[in-house]
């Protein structure tokens, strides 16, 4: 069954759902977090196949160190080199990933974006 990405307009928490393609459209889908029937659909990324060479040609901007420096001083500029870097390995490293860019290109500390979202720090049982 094919996943499709939401947003809640609401709580603007984003989420997926499985649904059969006839299920789409005439399904109703609401928010798992706070029930709202305000959502909205969002397109999910598409994957293009590169070679590793590619892959590692297109991070030469962080092969400086220096091009990192004073990050953990602004976290809008965190953000958008996170957002590059998950673009340009072409990971989909999930919902949760996507929360945070968005908080810290918001301009939301990493300390402000932890005590909001107290659940990110928690590993999943079995795994260390």
């Amino acid at each position: 069954m094919p996943t499709y990405e939401y947003r809640c307009l609401d709580c603007k928490r984003r989420f997926e759902i499985f649904m059969t393609y006839a299920e789409y459209g005439t399904r109703p889908v609401a928010c798992p977090h706070c029930g709202s029937s305000n959502v909205q659909r969002r397109i999910g990324r598409v994957r293009i196949a590169r070679s590793e060479d590619a892959l590692l040609n297109n991070l030469d901007d962080f092969a400086d160190p220096s091009a990192l420096e004073g990050l953990e001083d602004d976290p809008q500029a965190l953000g958008r080199v996170m957002r590059k870097m998950s673009r340009e390995l072409g990971e989909d490293l999930g919902p949760e990933f996507d929360e945070v860019v968005d908080r810290l290109e918001a301009g939301q500390s990493p300390e402000e974006i932890e005590s909001a979202l107290p659940d990110l720090a928690e590993e999943p049982p079995g795994e260390f």
